[in-house]
């Protein structure tokens, strides 16, 4: 059995369990989740960015269009490409970051 890993997206208090061998946004979608914003799935468009505040990950290829280098070795990925090493907690980034704030207020 894979290792499971608890995500605590800060932004509205939401946690979910993630799967080490699924995205971080693939384990949100099929557990019914909602929290972080979902788009091309693909590592191309941006919307799933997030900032990892604590927790140990890896990433696959994401595209230098939506993601600089400089984001990255700070902590922001795309969740589409992020995989969980261990428990994470993190923040959306964006135009999206706003209506979860809100809605967690």
């Amino acid at each position: 059995m894979a290792d499971r890993f608890s995500v605590l997206i800060e932004d509205n208090g939401e946690r979910f369990s993630c799967d080490a061998s699924q995205s971080l946004l693939r384990s949100m979608e099929v557990l019914g989740r909602r929290g972080i914003p979902v788009g091309c799935r693909g590592g191309g468009c941006g919307v799933c960015k997030v900032h990892v505040t604590g927790g140990a990950y890896h990433t696959r290829k994401m595209s230098r269009a939506c993601l600089s280098e400089a984001e990255e070795a700070s902590g922001v990925v795309l969740a589409c490409k992020l995989f969980p090493d261990s428990d994470l907690s993190l923040q959306v980034v964006g135009r999206m970051s706003k209506a979860l704030q809100l809605r967690r207020e």
